[in-house]
């Protein structure tokens, strides 16, 4: 008997939208207070889920969802590297 594997399923921050794990991509804010993209999905930190979006990202930052998921406040210059990031991605 073949046994299905499960999915796993995170929500976007931006849109509240639960998608598969592969299709968001993981924002983290490590021990030393560092926030940055994580392009593997496995660094070590408090992560965040967001869509390849700009658009999430801007409801995200707007709604600050990323403050209350990292529990601290986030300088305009994070937003900035996140956003260059992004449209790296989606190029």
């Amino acid at each position: 008997m073949v046994r299905k594997r499960k999915i796993p399923m995170r929500m976007c921050v931006g849109c509240n939208e639960m998608k598969v794990k592969k299709e968001l991509i993981r924002i983290v804010k490590n021990s030393e207070d560092d926030i940055f993209l994580d392009t593997t999905g496995k660094k070590h930190g408090r992560g965040a889920y967001l869509c390849k979006s700009l658009e999430c990202l801007d409801i995200a930052r707007k709604n600050k969802k990323f403050e209350k998921a990292f529990q601290t406040k986030i300088d305009s210059d994070i937003f900035e590297v996140l956003i260059e990031q992004l449209e790296d991605m989606n190029e």
